[in-house]
């Protein structure tokens, strides 16, 4: 059973000023030159939080949420509450709306088939975010579910709950639109938490935050008094339905930075793919991948040309394709790329995130990777299936790192929940 919860959120106030000068990417998407522009919008931006510049971050963090509270530059609600939460959106032309839901989701461990986990996890950002908690005892940003809801329930609810005027309705610089509102109506309360509490889970983004809020509650567990009611046995969630049109997935494109693109590498290739000569335009390589989605299409750039790949046999790829699952399930684009072309063509061996691949959301951003020298190669991909991602995790499988990306994040800053020990929900 899922348990969720009202939480009285703490928030800006109007004294905070123009909301769409306090509001963030969550702290992982924040580079450099964006933390510095965050840094010059506001003296009360949310990346002050999530990633302050302080070497001593952590108490940064702390020190910083504390002050903004005694000025009222943060409010905490008197009342708790749920927030349907909704962005909007231009994708290939047309708008697109996403709605989910904000509330307090019990924590689970995965063993308790209720939440699951769809990609790989690393030890040093969960590290980062365990040091956070640690010192904040807060949930500074959400973490990102899906379930199913066929029948509509949620959404019919979320629904109604959006036709009164939103509680904050900011656009932020990337063009996204995010609005949310509050629900305290004891019985709309007890209504979306029945409708909530036999759903299955799937995290979709914020792995990192969750795999560490749950060593948090084992700690504080440990340490001090607690109740089934202790905040810190929750996380703040945001969850939308799998059969939401607007849960849109973007491909993640994977870029080496030490490996080249030689003829016997391209011989070598040939045996499982059929290898052609394409534009190495933005336009040229998204058209292929659209009009090949239905198929294992790749294409691959290496600063001067660029190559598409289609995959000839399914059957020889899936000897080769190791991921813990059975091969016909997993025989996805990303698997076949890491399996396949990197580990038995290319013989990469261990890829260190950051060192020896990096990532790119979109085709130009990768192209441009490679052609300012960061990286030798781009490997452009399609991207995954929500549908896909949902069922492979409920059968405890996961796909290789950074396989997904779900556009866009949820906002960071619009609400944030106390998981100090006194904090009961």
């Amino acid at each position: 059973m899922v348990d969720i919860r009202p939480f009285r959120a703490i928030r800006y106030t109007e004294k905070a000023g123009d909301p769409a000068n306090l509001i963030a990417k969550p702290y992982d998407k924040i580079a450099f030159a964006l933390q510095r522009e965050y840094y010059e919008k506001s003296p009360y931006n949310y990346c002050r939080l999530i990633l302050p510049v302080e070497s001593n971050k952590y108490e940064a963090a702390q020190q910083r949420i504390q002050k903004w509270l005694s000025e009222g530059i943060l409010s905490k609600d008197e009342e708790p509450a749920v927030f349907v939460s909704r962005q909007e959106f231009k994708l290939s032309g047309r708008v697109c709306t996403r709605t989910g839901l904000i509330a307090a989701m019990r924590l689970y461990s995965y063993g308790e088939s209720t939440v699951f986990p769809h990609e790989v996890t690393y030890k040093e950002p969960k590290t980062d975010r365990l040091n956070m908690l640690r010192a904040v005892q807060k949930d500074l940003e959400p973490v990102f579910l899906i379930y199913s809801d066929p029948e509509n329930v949620t959404v019919d609810f979320f629904a109604e709950a959006t036709r009164a005027k939103p509680a904050v309705e900011v656009e932020d610089s990337f063009g996204v639109k995010h609005a949310i509102w509050r629900v305290t109506d004891p019985e709309r309360l007890k209504f979306v938490q029945k409708a909530m509490a036999n759903k299955r889970l799937v995290i979709t983004d914020g792995h990192h935050r969750y795999e560490s809020a749950l060593a948090y509650r084992d700690e504080m567990r440990k340490k001090a008094k607690w109740t089934e009611d202790s905040a810190f046995n929750f996380q703040m969630c945001y969850m939308v339905p799998v059969q939401e049109e607007g849960l849109v997935v973007l491909p993640t494109h994977r870029l080496l930075t030490e490996s080249k693109l030689t003829n016997d590498t391209l011989e070598a290739l040939e045996r499982f793919f059929t290898i052609s000569d394409v534009a190495p335009t933005v336009e040229a390589l998204d058209s292929f991948l659209k009009s090949h989605e239905k198929e294992h299409a790749f294409c691959v750039y290496d600063g001067s040309k660029a190559y598409s790949l289609l995959l000839k046999d399914e059957k020889s790829a899936s000897e080769l394709i190791n991921a813990g699952c059975p091969k016909d399930a997993c025989l996805l684009d990303v698997v076949v790329l890491r399996d396949v072309v990197f580990k038995h063509v290319m013989k990469v061996g261990e890829l260190k995130m950051d060192e020896h691949i990096l990532y790119a959301e979109s085709t130009r951003s990768a192209l441009e990777e490679v052609d300012s020298g960061q990286a030798k190669l781009a490997f452009l991909v399609n991207p995954v299936n929500p549908e896909t991602v949902w069922q492979i995790a409920q059968k405890n499988w996961r796909l290789p790192e950074k396989s997904t990306d779900f556009y866009p994040k949820p906002v960071s800053g619009l609400t944030m929940m106390d998981i100090s020990p006194e904090e009961i929900l």
